[in-house]
C-alpha cells in the first residue's frame, strides 16, 4: 500500500506546488501591475503639479510685461537720467568719444535698439523735458530695452523659487511682490541701466542654483554650463555697474561654503583627495573670475572699437588716448612748446586758467592768519590777457628754437604785469598746509628770490627728451625748491579776489589733481610757419593700456560724485521707503512721476528679514539650551535656501553704508528683490508644516541625495493656510500699486489733494497750482 500510493502522493504535491507558483505568478503579476499604476498616478499628479506651476509662470510673465509696457509711450519727452543714458546710445551710434563712470554693457543694449530701428543718434538728450516727438526719436524703442528686462526679471524670480523647491504660494509671492513694486515698474520704464544691473543679478541666483543642484554630478556638461552661466551673469552685472561686485560677493560666499562642505570627511562618499579638490577650486575659478572677466574685457573693447571719433569725453583721457581718436584736436593743434612762447595753461579738472592781476593778498585773512601781501595767483573761468605767461629759460639766453623738454627747469614771466611766478614758505589763503603762489618783480626774480621762481616741468607719463607741446601735454608744474606742485580747487576765493579760484602748492604732487596742460600759445601768429604742419595720422595704442587709464578715470570720478543732491538718501531709509526721487512733472496737466516702491510690499519685506534674523537666532539659542526646535530639513532649508536669499541682501545692502558718493532708493533695488525671495520662503515657513517621512527622501543617517521638490515634502498636507496668506499679500500689494499708479506712470494728473493723500513719510511731490 505504502509503495502503491507514492506515486500518487507524488503527483498530488505536483498538482499543488504547480497551482502555488500559478498563484504567485498571479500575485505577482497584479503587484507589478499595480505598482505601474501607481508610477503612473504619481507621474499624473507630478505633471498636474509642474502644470500649475507653469500656468502660474505663464500668468506672472504676461502680467510683468503689461504692467511694464502699460503706456510706455508717455510721457513723450526727456524724463531724469534719460538726459544721460539716451545721450549714450547717441554717441554710440555717431561712433563719438564720451566718458562715463558707469562700465559700457548696458549703455552698448541702448545703442543697439538704436541700431535696429535704423536711427542715426542725431538727438543728444541735451535737456529734460525736451521733446521726444519733434525731435523724431525712436524713444519707445529705447524704453522699451529696460522694459522687456524688467518683466524677465519678475519672470526669473519666479524660477529662482520654483528651481528651489518652493511650494506654488510661496513662488507667486515673491514674484508678486516685485511684479507689483512700482519702483521696479517705474525704473524699468526708462531708458536707465538697473534694468539690466537687476536682472542680470537675479539671473546668477539662479544658475548658481541650477549649478549648486548639479553638485553630486561635477564636471558633467549640465553641471558646466551652469557654472559658466553663473559667470556670464555675474559679468553682465558688473559690466553694468559696479555695484555689481556685490553679486560676485555673495555667490563667492556660496562657493567658498561648498567647497568647505566639498572637505568635509562625513560628506556623503567621503572627503575628496586633494588633487579632486584642486579640479573643484580651479573649475570655479575658471567659471566664476577667469570667464567674468573676459567678458568683462570684451565689452570695453567693443566700447574702444565703436568709439574711434573725438567726442566730449576727450578730457578725462591722457594725451595719448586722445590721439588714438580721428578729428582730435591734438592731432591738428598740438604745438612744439619753445621758450620764450606766450603760453595759457588751463588746469585739467576744473578748467580755471593760471591767471594773475595786480591786486595784492590781504595783510590779514578771515582767520587771522598774516600773508605775504605779494600779487595776487588766481584760477579764472574765461580767457583773457591776464592768462599770458612766457616760458623762459634759466640762463636766458634769448635763442630762439629752442623746444622745451620732460623735467626742464624754467621761469614763468606773467607778461601783463611783467613779473616772475613764485612760491614760499607762506600759508595759501584757504589751505593752511599749502604753499601760497604768487608773483615778484624781474629784480627779486633773478637776485635775492631766484631759487623760489624756478620751476620744473613733469609731463606725466612722459619719457626723458619728450617735447613739451601745447594741448597734447598734460604737466605738472612742480615748485624745484620745496617740491610743491601747483593746484588749484573749485571753492572761490573772498572778494578781494574777485571769487576767483584759489592757486596754491600742494604736497600731495602723486594726485592726478595737479595736472594741467597748455591750451594755446597766442605769441604764434595764426600764419606762422609753426602752426602749418602735416596732416597727422591716427596713433594706435594697446588695448590694456586703453583699458587700464580709462579704468582709474572710472574710479577716480566716481569717487568724486560726493556733492549734495535734492533727492538723495541714505541707506538707511531704503528699507523703510522713506524718501523717493521726483523724476518728472509737468505743472500743465499736474502729471508727475516719482519713484517710489510699493510701500505695503517693501515693510512687509523688510519687516520679514528682521523675522528671519529673530528666527536663526532664536534657533541658535534654543540649541545651546538643548532644545531642538526643528527638524533636520526644515533647519537645513531655513540656513541653505532661505539663508541663501538672505546672504544676497546683505551684500547689496549693507556695502552702501561703506560709501561716500551719492546715494539715492534705486541702489537698493538689488537688495529688494532678494527680500522679496526672502517672503516668500518665509511664507511657506511660517504657514506650512512639512510631513514627509525624512529617511524616505534623504536616506538613512545621511545627507539629501537628491533635490526634494515642494510636492515631495508635503505630499497630501493641505496648503489652505499658505494660499490664504498669500491672497492676504498680494491684495495689500495690489492696493499699494494701485493707489500709487499715477506718480508711476505719470498720468492721470492729480488734484493738491489727492497728492497729499499720497505724501506718505514725508515724500517730496510735486503740487502744481
Amino acid at each position: 500500500m505504502a509503495r502503491s500510493s507514492t506515486p500518487q502522493g507524488s503527483l498530488r504535491q505536483r498538482n499543488v506546488a504547480s497551482t502555488n507558483k500559478k498563484a504567485t505568478d498571479v500575485a505577482a503579476g497584479i503587484e507589478t501591475e499595480m505598482d505601474k499604476l501607481a508610477k503612473a498616478s504619481q507621474q499624473r499628479v507630478k505633471t498636474d503639479k509642474e502644470r500649475d506651476y507653469q500656468i502660474a509662470f505663464v500668468i506672472i510673465t504676461v502680467l510683468a510685461f503689461v504692467t511694464r509696457f502699460w503706456g510706455i509711450s508717455h510721457p513723450n519727452e526727456v524724463v531724469f537720467d534719460e538726459v544721460h543714458f539716451g545721450k549714450f546710445a547717441s554717441y554710440y551710434l555717431e561712433r563719438t568719444y564720451f566718458f562715463d563712470v558707469h562700465p559700457p554693457f548696458a549703455k552698448l543694449l541702448f545703442a543697439f535698439m538704436g541700431w535696429l530701428v535704423g536711427y542715426d543718434g542725431r538727438f543728444h538728450f541735451d535737456n529734460i523735458g525736451d521733446s521726444y516727438i519733434d525731435n523724431k526719436v525712436p524713444y519707445v524703442a529705447y524704453r522699451a530695452l529696460p522694459a522687456i528686462l524688467g518683466a524677465l526679471t519678475v519672470s526669473v524670480s519666479y524660477l529662482i523659487m520654483w528651481e528651489s523647491g518652493y511650494s506654488l504660494p510661496a513662488c507667486i509671492v515673491a514674484a508678486g511682490l516685485v511684479l507689483l513694486d512700482n519702483a521696479h515698474i517705474g525704473q524699468t520704464r526708462l531708458i536707465l541701466l538697473d534694468a539690466t544691473l537687476v536682472l542680470a543679478m537675479v539671473c546668477s541666483l539662479l544658475f548658481y542654483i541650477k549649478f549648486y543642484k548639479r553638485r553630486h554630478e561635477p564636471f558633467s556638461r549640465k553641471w558646466w554650463k551652469w557654472l559658466i552661466l553663473t559667470g556670464f551673469a555675474l559679468s553682465c552685472d558688473i559690466s553694468t555697474k559696479y555695484v555689481g561686485l556685490f553679486a560676485f560677493v555673495t555667490i563667492g560666499a556660496a562657493v567658498v561654503i561648498d567647497l568647505w562642505e566639498l572637505l568635509d570627511i562625513k560628506r556623503p562618499g567621503g572627503a575628496l583627495s586633494l588633487p579632486e579638490f584642486g579640479k573643484h577650486f580651479a573649475a570655479r575659478a575658471i567659471g566664476l573670475i577667469v570667464l567674468p572677466f573676459m567678458f568683462y574685457l570684451f565689452w570695453f573693447q567693443v566700447h574702444f572699437t565703436i568709439l574711434s571719433r573725438s567726442g566730449p569725453g576727450d578730457d578725462f583721457m591722457t594725451p595719448e588716448f586722445q590721439e588714438t581718436l580721428s578729428d582730435n584736436m591734438m592731432l591738428a593743434n598740438a604745438l612744439d612748446i619753445q621758450y620764450w612762447d606766450d603760453i595759457t595753461i588751463r588746469h585739467k579738472e576744473t578748467k580755471a586758467y593760471l591767471h594773475s592781476h595786480e591786486d595784492k593778498y590781504p595783510l590779514r585773512y578771515d582767520d587771522g592768519r598774516v600773508s605775504s601781501q605779494g600779487q595776487q595767483v588766481t584760477g579764472y573761468p574765461f580767457n583773457d590777457t591776464n592768462n599770458y605767461w612766457q616760458i623762459l629759460p634759466l640762463d636766458n639766453e634769448e635763442k630762439k628754437g629752442r623746444n622745451v623738454m620732460n623735467h626742464d627747469l624754467v621761469r614763468l614771466r606773467h607778461v601783463a604785469t611783467d613779473t616772475i611766478l613764485l612760491s614760499h614758505d607762506v600759508a595759501s589763503p584757504s589751505y593752511p598746509t599749502n604753499q601760497e603762489f604768487t608773483c615778484v618783480s624781474l629784480e627779486d626774480a633773478l637776485g635775492k628770490r631766484q631759487n623760489d621762481t624756478v620751476f620744473e616741468v613733469r609731463i606725466e607719463h612722459g619719457k626723458k627728451k619728450t617735447n613739451f607741446k601745447s594741448v597734447a601735454t598734460h604737466f605738472k608744474l612742480i615748485h624745484n625748491p620745496s617740491k610743491v606742485a601747483m593746484w588749484t580747487h573749485t571753492k572761490p576765493l573772498p572778494e578781494w579776489a574777485y571769487k576767483q579760484q584759489e592757486i596754491n602748492g600742494n604736497k600731495q604732487i602723486a594726485a592726478s589733481s595737479n595736472v594741467w596742460f597748455v591750451e594755446d600759445i597766442p605769441s604764434i601768429p595764426e600764419g606762422d610757419a609753426r602752426r602749418n604742419k602735416p596732416e597727422k595720422k591716427v596713433k594706435s595704442m594697446p588695448f590694456l593700456r586703453k583699458w587700464f587709464e580709462l579704468q582709474r578715470a572710472m574710479f577716480y570720478h566716481n569717487s568724486k560724485l560726493t556733492s549734495s543732491h535734492p533727492y538723495s538718501s541714505h541707506p538707511y531709509q531704503w528699507p523703510f521707503l522713506l524718501r523717493g526721487v521726483s523724476f518728472w512733472t509737468q505743472s500743465e496737466t499736474r502729471q508727475q512721476i516719482y519713484f517710489l516702491g510699493n510701500p505695503f510690499g517693501w515693510w512687509l519685506a523688510s519687516s520679514l528679514l528682521a523675522v528671519y534674523a529673530g528666527i536663526i537666532a532664536a534657533d541658535q539659542v534654543s540649541l545651546r539650551r538643548g532644545v531642538d526646535a526643528l527638524d533636520k530639513r526644515t533647519r537645513s532649508r531655513l540656513y541653505n535656501s532661505t539663508g541663501f536669499f538672505f546672504l544676497a541682501w546683505a551684500t547689496h545692502y549693507f556695502p552702501f553704508f561703506l560709501m561716500g558718493r551719492q546715494l539715492f532708493l534705486h541702489h537698493y533695488l538689488p537688495a529688494h528683490v532678494a527680500s522679496c525671495l526672502v517672503t516668500g520662503a518665509l511664507v511657506e515657513f511660517i504657514f506650512n508644516t512639512e510631513s514627509v517621512d525624512e529617511e524616505a527622501v534623504y536616506g538613512k543617517g545621511s545627507g539629501p541625495k537628491k533635490h526634494v521638490t515642494a510636492r515631495e515634502r508635503y505630499g497630501g498636507q493641505s496648503m489652505k493656510s499658505a494660499w490664504a496668506a498669500a491672497l492676504v499679500i498680494l491684495a495689500v500689494a495690489i492696493a499699494g500699486w494701485y493707489f500709487f499708479l499715477p506718480l508711476t506712470y505719470g498720468y492721470p494728473g492729480l488734484s493738491v489733494d489727492q497728492v497729499k493723500m499720497r505724501k506718505w513719510l514725508g515724500y517730496d511731490l510735486h503740487f502744481a497750482k
